[in-house]
């Protein structure tokens, strides 16, 4: 360890976005803090996550913090959409801009964390076998941080490198003229795969399930629109927290059906044309009725059918089997243009069936494709699959996965019972996922502090949910769940992409801005549901 200290007021775990702004709240507050992160810097997601046009699909100016008025004005972003480096930049200009790197400590890798009943303190357990105690136990472990290992016969056999895109090496890897071939069609797949074409010799994509992508139109960012955000910053803060995807994207209240079709195309078109996640706030009911969502589904398979040249591969490239926006809308730049490439081929396993990776390539019913090498864009364990890594256990040695085992059970996504004093940040429970995440992790982060401010201003040791609360809001998460399309899809929302994994639809699908407002309700209230003493 880089400090020999080992007892600390709180252990934060993760030293992502929700890891770096709880260290910074925590300081803010009076408390010792040490954070502990696997990686070798800061970035949580953005430090691992470096494959060839990794971006993110949030505009840079809302995808910031907004708890320091001069950090937020002295950033100057350089595109409309940020991409993995210029993140990366910004998180360790954070660290370094509050001096936070001295309290953390990097190529840690948590194992284990276990309450002690008398003592009210956790122990956490490094993969070194350093031992820390604190009494405030923070996950923030982020919601797409376990690589989904993929069930694809035969990869061990492949002589060529693998690369998965959530595990990229920290070196250029140089593609040209090599046969390279890609696995997964999801956020990940879509941005990588128009660079990677770039390069490459030959490019064969191997599709499961077609996506959902609507352009992002990204470019450099507009100095006329910084200065006008930037001139009242606060009030756009103000509004990205009053909305319901924590973001603004203009949500129109009407339903689908209060228009014609005229009316509706040119609400679309509009929207589309402007880039990114704003067709999704086009109408209220686009998540909830399958009749207005199908007019949005086929206006954006349409708009797929013009960006592509040859028509059966448009067909193959279309989603059907699921509502647009109940698995997460891809935002690309030139996605299905790549494949009017003559260097790009599809694959459709729907239709040309998987059988084997081999030595050389993949074989499919069709045949095999010989390849140089492989890119794995298969996702996460998403939401559950960091903190499941780590063995937590709380009263009476319970351990957490076992509690776990059909389904995370939280109280707000931010506590469970059985476990005191442990934090989520983002948890299952939460809006996080649905919304944008830095406006949940912040949200988040202030409400831990507030809270663990509390129970040491009025002299309490300890703090967590009662298995009625927690019930509660479980049932709660479904009920509202059930009223959406999400689970029509077997997304990661769901945990469908992991064989084995209890499909419980794991975010709050109530909004962001109704979310909060329950979490003030229940601090206000005396932390209502929750057991302090």
């Amino acid at each position: 360890m880089s400090d020999t200290t080992t007892e600390f007021d709180a252990i934060v775990v993760g030293a992502g976005f929700s890891g770096l702004y709880m260290l910074y709240e925590l300081r803010r507050r009076g408390l010792t803090a040490r954070v502990l992160e696997a990686g070798s810097d800061v970035g949580g997601t953005w430090y691992w996550n470096r494959y060839p046009g990794a971006r993110c699909d949030v505009e840079s100016l809302d995808y910031s913090y907004s708890f320091d008025e001069d950090l937020q004005q002295e950033w100057k972003w350089t595109e409309r959409y940020p991409a993995q480096p210029e993140i990366q930049r910004y998180l360790a200009h954070v660290a370094d801009r509050f001096g936070l790197r001295k309290d953390i400590t990097f190529d840690t890798r948590v194992v284990a964390a276990h309450y002690d009943p008398p003592s009210a303190t956790w122990t956490v357990r490094t993969e070194a076998g350093d031992r820390l105690t604190a009494r405030y136990c923070i996950l923030a472990t982020g919601c797409l941080s376990v690589p989904k290992a993929p069930e694809i016969p035969g990869l061990e056999d492949f002589r060529g490198p693998v690369y998965h895109t959530a595990t990229w090496p920290e070196s250029d890897v140089d593609f040209s003229g090599k046969r390279v071939g890609v696995f997964g069609t999801g956020s990940s797949g879509v941005q990588a795969i128009p660079v990677i074409a770039q390069q490459a010799g030959h490019l064969t994509v191997f599709q499961r399930t077609p996506a959902f992508s609507v352009p992002a139109f990204n470019g450099p960012l507009d100095p006329e629109w910084e200065r006008e955000i930037k001139a009242d910053y606060a009030e756009r803060r103000r509004q990205n927290r009053a909305s319901e995807a924590g973001l603004v994207r203009g949500d129109n209240p009407q339903s689908a059906h209060d228009v014609d079709d005229e009316q509706r195309q040119r609400e679309y078109e509009t929207r589309y044309t402007k880039g990114g996640f704003g067709i999704l706030g086009a109408y209220a009911d686009l998540m909830a009725d399958q009749r207005a969502n199908d007019t949005v589904s086929d206006f954006v398979r349409q708009k797929i059918r013009e960006r592509v040249t040859d028509p059966e591969v448009a067909e193959r490239l279309l989603p059907w089997e699921y509502p647009l926006g109940t698995k997460r809308i891809c935002v690309d730049t030139d996605y299905y243009e790549t494949f009017n490439r003559d260097n790009v081929t599809l694959v459709d396993l729907r239709r040309d069936a998987l059988e084997t990776v081999t030595e050389n390539g993949v074989r499919t019913a069709r045949g095999e494709v010989e390849l140089d090498c492989l890119v794995l864009a298969t996702g996460f364990d998403a939401m559950t699959g960091a903190v499941n890594r780590i063995d937590i256990r709380g009263r009476d040695g319970a351990a957490l996965a076992e509690k776990w085992g059909a389904g995370p059970r939280t109280y707000l996504g931010l506590a469970t019972a059985g476990f005191p004093n442990l934090f989520l940040l983002a948890g299952p429970g939460s809006p996080s996922v649905l919304t944008n995440m830095v406006t949940a992790i912040e949200q988040h982060v202030e409400w831990t502090g507030r809270c663990i401010e509390h129970l040491r201003t009025h002299g309490y040791r300890t703090i967590e949910p009662t298995v009625e609360a927690e019930d509660g809001w479980v049932d709660h998460v479904n009920e509202v769940a059930s009223m959406t399309l999400f689970p029509k899809a077997a997304s990661w929302y769901l945990g469908a992409n992991v064989p084995g994994k209890p499909r419980i639809f794991m975010p709050y699908a109530g909004g962001f801005a109704t979310y909060e407002k329950q979490c003030d309700e229940v601090a206000e209230q005396d932390y209502r549901g929750f057991v302090l003493k």
